[in-house]
């Protein structure tokens, strides 16, 4: 599926609330918070020159995340983040004074912080930074997990310490079910995705991607002419266009949504003109995205900047993972999991397609940002698809580099 954004908000300003979520003020907050992060380094951003030779555009680069403060994924920056902000806040109420990030490992807050619990719902990587955000500023942290997770994904977020609780059904149930518990026994709801009457929390999660386009657009010689971004709930890709659209006003480039196909919230909601939560269907091999109801904030912003809307299939997600892994030419490999090169595949997708490729401007002039948004965090998955471990892909794109 492939539509072009006709919702009566489309190329209405954000309201005030979003732009100041996604603003230039926010972002470089978000950037000094994480100079205070002991691991914290940029992410690459990678150019794949053979590849867009390839498809037919002028330059490619994508924004390497699977490499993000080791979690393996862009989510390492959102929830840890709203994490930090939160007791922080709460010290200050605590302490009647305003507290600083610099303050995080003094005793006054830790002690704060041992008194809150954090939750949420996940289909592996929010829950992992919300967990690592708890342990670093020593909160508990308590995660759901719906029937769909992996055991590889709940380990990974267990090693941080973090209660977890398997919920029967799907994501969407799980943050239900997250949200239910998390009322009852007073704990701290730090959620992905958004409803009515919660969206503060939500909005700083979003707020903490906002570091990803800042990094890359610092890299780039030209800012580029076309976005690609896939969509679970939402939150990252409006995170990028909610902040390009704030930097570049009406210069910002064409973006483009891209969904599972058999997880289509976002591009359901755009057909049907307003945010409506789609039946949960068999599953998608892009489990990272697989979501039913979009997040109201994350909607409220693409429903205003958001270009076009499209879907990929399962194969196109898996032959992308492929062929990231193998590249052509001099272009140097990476490793995305299930979820980390679906914009690509919408890239390609439209690359091979002469009406969608009219209705966006993608020639051979273009410059195409993508975001691979995981590494391989569910490794024995990644193998089974790719047909090659994480760590053989990494050695031969030292091996190349060195050729």
């Amino acid at each position: 599926m492939f539509l072009v954004n006709s919702t009566s908000d489309y190329k209405k300003p954000l309201i005030a609330g979003d732009a100041d979520t996604l603003g230039v003020d926010a972002a470089v907050e978000v950037e000094r918070y994480l100079t205070f992060r002991d691991n914290h380094a940029e992410t690459p951003l990678v150019s794949l020159p053979a590849l867009a030779t390839e498809i037919g555009v002028g330059a490619i680069h994508i924004k390497d995340e699977g490499q993000r403060l080791g979690l393996g994924s862009f989510k390492a920056l959102g929830g840890s983040y709203a994490v930090i902000r939160l007791v922080l806040e709460e010290a200050g109420r605590s302490l009647g004074r305003n507290v600083d990030v610099f303050e995080l490992q003094s005793p006054e807050v830790r002690a704060i912080a041992k008194t809150m619990t954090v939750a949420c719902a996940t289909d592996g990587n929010h829950g992992r930074s919300v967990a690592q955000g708890a342990q670093l500023v020593g909160a508990k942290a308590a995660i759901f997990v719906h029937s769909g997770v992996s055991d590889e994904r709940v380990a990974a977020i267990a090693r941080f310490g973090a209660d977890m609780i398997r919920v029967d059904g799907t994501y969407d149930d799980s943050v239900r079910e997250a949200a239910r518990v998390a009322t009852g026994r007073g704990w701290t709801i730090v959620s992905d995705t958004s409803w009515p009457g919660y969206e503060r929390i939500p909005g700083l999660v979003m707020q903490g991607y906002t570091a990803i386009v800042r990094e890359a657009l610092r890299e780039m010689q030209e800012p580029p002419s076309h976005v690609f971004v896939q969509s679970g709930v939402g939150g990252i890709a409006a995170a990028i266009s909610g902040h390009l659209a704030v930097v570049m006003g009406e210069d910002r480039p064409t973006f483009v949504v891209v969904d599972p196909a058999r997880a289509a919230c976002i591009v359901e909601s755009a057909k049907a003109g307003y945010l409506i939560k789609i039946d949960h269907g068999e599953p998608t091999v892009m489990a990272m995205l697989e979501c039913y109801e979009p997040s109201l904030v994350a909607w409220r912003v693409l429903s205003r900047v958001t270009d076009a809307f499209m879907t990929v299939d399962e194969d196109d997600a898996v032959a992308v993972m492929r062929k990231l892994a193998n590249p052509a030419d001099n272009d140097p490999a990476m490793v995305a999991g299930e979820s980390g090169g679906v914009g690509l595949a919408g890239l390609i997708k439209v690359a091979s397609d002469p009406g969608m490729k009219a209705a966006l401007g993608l020639d051979q002039a273009s410059r195409v940002f993508l975001i691979n948004t995981e590494g391989a965090t569910d490794p024995k998955k990644y193998e089974e698809l790719v047909g090659r471990t994480p760590e053989s892909v990494v050695a031969n794109t030292f091996e190349r580099a060195k050729a």
